[in-house]
């Protein structure tokens, strides 16, 4: 199920934003759910706390915290996520490029504005889901792993346990090589530990010893390999500028 943030200082655009998703939501038929948000301080700080989305939609002119503001925190650990900008000024549609928004479009919102940048979202996800997901043979059958939903993989004993970012574990029996011949093949996981493979999108911060993800789980890194895996994570942010 998609989740989907609706960041809006003013709550009669957050409203009409609710309802049009609503609408698209039924003329569709497919699943999601949406948290709003009247400022970009909350969503900042709900980012802050580990939560994440699969869609954003943001309001650019907000005070304090601008939607533009918000975009650059979400795209330290997501640098993939969708994000629509909603607003009533033109002048910033040259910065929302920085931040990769997939659509800028302009107030007030229509129900064919919307669900035309729905329409394209839904294509890319659909797009990213075809390409970035592995299948695995677990203990409950056979289950799809999205990469964007892999925090990290660990190995213990014969079997390998594969962490969502939504909490939920998936235990497999399957040598631990060709797990990491797998995964590193998509250019964000790095092997701080010979039992251990992580996420970049998901990485808080990296000390000596341990690597934190944003989930707060803590992963071991191999002595003396501390600075190597700094550099591969500093090579992947500044890939994706």
């Amino acid at each position: 199920m998609l989740q989907i943030a609706v960041c809006d200082d003013n709550i009669d655009e957050l409203s009409n934003m609710v309802q049009l998703i609503n609408l698209y939501r039924a003329s569709k038929n497919f699943s999601c759910e949406y948290a709003v948000f009247s400022n970009g301080f909350e969503l900042a700080s709900a980012l802050e706390k580990g939560k994440r989305f699969d869609i954003y939609c943001l309001d650019i002119i907000m005070p304090g915290f601008t939607g533009i503001d918000v975009a650059k925190e979400i795209r330290t650990f997501d640098k993939t996520a969708p994000i629509l900008f909603f607003t009533s000024s033109p002048e910033f549609a040259l910065e929302s490029y920085s931040v990769k928004a997939i659509n800028y479009i302009l107030k007030p919102i229509s129900k064919e504005k919307l669900f035309f940048s729905f329409d394209e979202v839904m294509e890319q996800i659909k797009a990213k889901k075809d390409e970035d997901a592995i299948i695995v043979k677990s203990n409950e059958g056979i289950q799809r792993i999205m990469i964007s939903n892999l925090t990290f993989a660990e190995v213990i004993g014969r079997n390998v346990l594969y962490h969502l970012r939504s909490g939920k574990v998936i235990e497999c029996t399957e040598p631990f090589s060709s797990v990491c011949d797998t995964l590193l093949k998509y250019g964000c996981f790095i092997k701080p530990h010979r039992s251990y493979l992580v996420n970049m999108q998901y990485v808080d911060t990296i000390e000596n010893h341990r690597i934190t993800l944003q989930t707060l789980s803590a992963v071991p890194i191999a002595q003396g390999r501390a600075k190597e895996i700094k550099v591969q994570y500093l090579n992947y942010q500044m890939d994706g500028e």
